[in-house]
């Protein structure tokens, strides 16, 4: 009986697979005959013994801002060209600069001149975006015939920054260690670059950090000190910053701090003598981070000195410094990758940077290396000092400057002493020039106007199918954290095999060795396989698949039907489903760093969210059954409500290996997510058309569509028709009978 049972079943392709990769066990006499599975409950097969859970990588604690970022260099320029695209992308999502702002008049004002022996100083204040003002101070050096370099001086977090004094005492501690030479110029370090940048012939300009000096439209407190989520600013329409919706939004303060930069560039550009080959960007610390930011994202940039802020250890720990989805898979190592072969120069102190001579900088020489520039990156490694941007490390800054813009003076290229500049010739801000308005109130403001900005440009590329895939597609590649392209390996460890009569009943571990991760999936195959294979998610996993039947299970009508089609049938438990859950466990929040300031880019900067997660698993299955299954005919999904929000994620990231898929939406939208610790919370999801925009990026695949309507329904409907689709999509509300149905004709 056994004999003839293997060979009624062992025909199918999906049955040889598994004999291939599991080897065929003989099942125990009475479990097949009397078609009992060997471990079952009330809800369906059971994969691993109780109180075990997956041996999934995802379990482990979070990765958080104090990790560990090493930075691989790739193989050769191709594989370079292809990752640079990925990561350089990634940073422009995160940075919610995808696409960038209309590059609106910057209304620049130039006014109070300082005049010095050979330098000049001036007051400036312009709008990176309406209404939203950049200010600082801009060097120039007096009398200059030639074409002049261009140096943007972001500071970092130190206090009052253009106003800033460490006071006599600090000054002379630091000249007896030989960090600083002057007590005059040595009090203020970021004064003393523009003065000595402006001496040796460049055009300097010196721009606050929101929240510093006369940067006071979003305060201090709110930008760099955020802690605690504010209910009154969590809100459908005009919420404020770290709020779910700005982070659905992608709106930030390193996003808003990244644009300020592009424009201070562009404000540059604007100036006469400035020489639109010789640009450059230096700064420290937090100044750092900007600094090489702006050299990844800007390809004016033609010279960066990030100082004591690139490392494999601590990535930033401001608020200002981090954003969601940021540093998910890469670094700051490869953030200053990306700007090679250009010339950069790094600098290390006896902070998280200490081991940078060791860590860090050898793959960075190696990547500069491999694109035939490795003169091009250095690493000045003065760990005796702490965190600074002393005279030392300034000192190294100027030679790199004066080698590689060829300004032609003698080496060493020392500061002189100069007179600091007070508070009164500094500041920009005026009776003739009054502080414009700040507050939430003016956030709330400044955010609506973003949003409605981006908004009109994805709206305008829904009007060609390509652009709207460009975008939101490219987009959702970042959001959702993987492609099916980007699975890697994925294997099926079988666990039991039960015959059921009409279909056999097989229940395992399906591992992505890639990632580390696996879930536990039942395969149902019915004997006469007709090519297709359902996965069928649903918001209880795996057990959703299944009705009680006295002391055991039966597979659910939906089921029962797909299996007499002749369909495989496919249910899987996703990240904390199941049997991911301890018995009487549920998962209510999502997890989160041990940080205990409320900023969701403190968790979603390093890790994907658990929405992601979860669409990741349906990729793994989707890519199991694909790559291991060549001889399936058709890939369907089924998401019904409650889960159909991450079939419409994983539909949108598989591409056309899905044939069909069938979705019940519920009418879920991730910007009514009200809590940064919700399941379902996801950085990004808002942003580009919310669900309906993942729904509609999967055209012209087929879909039977539920849940949806009003605004969200016509926008999908309209892009298929843009798509030449519409025939491909199926409006109904007829439930799992009717979306079953669909699937069956």
């Amino acid at each position: 009986m056994i004999m003839k049972l293997h060979q009624s079943i062992g025909s199918s392709p999906l049955t040889k697979l598994f004999r291939r990769l599991a080897g065929w066990r003989a099942l125990p006499a009475l479990g097949v005959c009397l078609g009992v599975a060997q471990a079952a409950f009330a809800g369906g097969p059971e994969v691993l013994p109780e109180g075990k859970l997956p041996n999934d990588s995802r379990l482990a604690n979070l990765k958080d801002l104090n990790g560990y970022f090493p930075f691989k260099p790739s193989a050769d320029k191709a594989a370079w060209a292809k990752r640079k695209e990925r990561v350089r992308r990634q940073l422009l999502v995160a940075n919610g600069l995808w696409p960038l702002p209309e590059r609106t008049p910057l209304n620049a004002v130039v006014h109070g001149l300082t005049r010095r022996h050979d330098y000049t100083v001036e007051k400036v204040f312009f709008e990176s975006l309406p209404g939203f003002y950049v200010t600082g101070n801009l060097y120039r050096p007096v009398d200059q015939k030639k074409k002049m370099p261009a140096i943007l001086c972001p500071h970092g977090h130190w206090r009052d920054a253009r106003f800033y004094d460490k006071g006599i005492d600090a000054v002379r501690a630091e000249i007896a260690i030989g960090a600083e030479r002057f007590e005059e110029g040595g009090r203020n370090h970021i004064q003393a670059r523009c003065v000595q940048l402006a001496r040796m012939g460049c055009v300097v300009f010196h721009y606050d950090m929101i929240g510093y000096s006369d940067s006071q439209q979003i305060g201090y407190e709110r930008a760099h000190r955020f802690a605690k989520q504010v209910v009154e600013h969590n809100t459908d329409k005009d919420w404020a910053l770290f709020s779910p919706q700005a982070e659905s939004n992608l709106q930030n303060v390193f996003g808003l701090q990244t644009w300020n930069s592009m424009r201070a560039l562009d404000f540059l550009l604007t100036l006469p003598g400035v020489d639109h080959d010789r640009l450059a960007v230096t700064g420290a610390s937090g100044g750092g981070t900007q600094t090489f930011m702006l050299a990844a994202l800007d390809d004016r940039i033609d010279l960066a000195v990030p100082a004591v802020m690139v490392s494999t250890a601590m990535q930033g720990g401001c608020t200002c410094e981090n954003a969601s989805l940021l540093r998910v898979e890469t670094g700051n190592i490869e953030f200053a990758a990306l700007f090679a072969p250009k010339p950069q120069g790094l600098t290390a102190a006896d902070d998280w940077t200490v081991e940078m001579e060791t860590k860090g900088f050898p793959e960075l020489k190696a990547h500069y290396k491999m694109l035939g520039a490795p003169n091009n990156v250095t690493l000045w490694a003065n760990t005796h000092f702490k965190h600074n941007y002393n005279h030392v490390s300034r000192t190294a800054m100027y030679s790199w400057v004066n080698k590689h813009f060829k300004l032609g003076f003698k080496e060493p290229v020392l500061e002189r002493d100069y007179r600091r500049l007070t508070h009164e010739e500094t500041t920009v801000w005026n009776s003739e020039h009054p502080q414009p308005e700040g507050g939430v109130d003016f956030e709330r403001k400044l955010l609506a106007r973003i949003q409605q900005e981006s908004s009109r440009q994805i709206g305008a590329a829904r009007k060609k199918a390509a652009d709207y895939r460009r975008l939101v597609g490219g987009a959702l590649e970042v959001v959702l954290g993987r492609t099916l392209a980007e699975v890697g390996e994925t294997e099926f460890d079988m666990g039991d095999k039960t015959d059921r009569g009409n279909y056999l009943e097989m229940s395992g571990l399906l591992r992505n060795t890639t990632h580390n991760e696996e879930v536990p999936v039942v395969f149902l195959h019915p004997k006469s396989w007709n090519g297709n294979s359902v996965i069928w998610v649903h918001q209880d996993g795996k057990a959703g698949l299944f009705d009680a039947d006295g002391g055991g299970y039966r597979p659910n009508a939906g089921v029962r039907k797909l299996l007499a089609d002749g369909a495989t049938v496919i249910g899987v438990d996703l990240l904390y489903q199941g049997e991911f859950l301890k018995a009487g466990e549920g998962r209510t929040q999502a997890r989160k760093v041990a940080n205990p300031r409320e900023f969701a880019g403190y968790t979603h900067g390093f890790n994907h969210s658990l929405f992601a997660r979860r669409a990741h698993d349906i990729l793994s299955v989707i890519d199991f059954v694909h790559d291991h299954e060549r001889k399936s005919d058709s890939i369907d999904l089924i998401g019904l409500k409650g889960a159909g929000h991450w079939v419409a994620a994983a539909r949108a990231a598989a591409g056309d290996v899905v044939t069909r898929a069938a979705i019940d939406t519920g009418g879920f939208r991730f910007h009514k997510i009200n809590d940064i610790r919700h399941v379902d919370f996801q950085p990004g999801g808002a942003k580009y058309d919310d669900l309906p925009g993942m729904l509609a990026v999967a055209a012209p695949g087929k879909l039977w569509l539920a849940g949806e309507k009003g605004a969200g329904r016509k926008l999908v409907e309209g892009f298929y028709k843009t798509a030449g689709a519409a025939g491909n999509l199926t409006t109904d509300e007829g439930g799992a009978d009717a979306a079953v149905a669909w699937l069956t004709e």
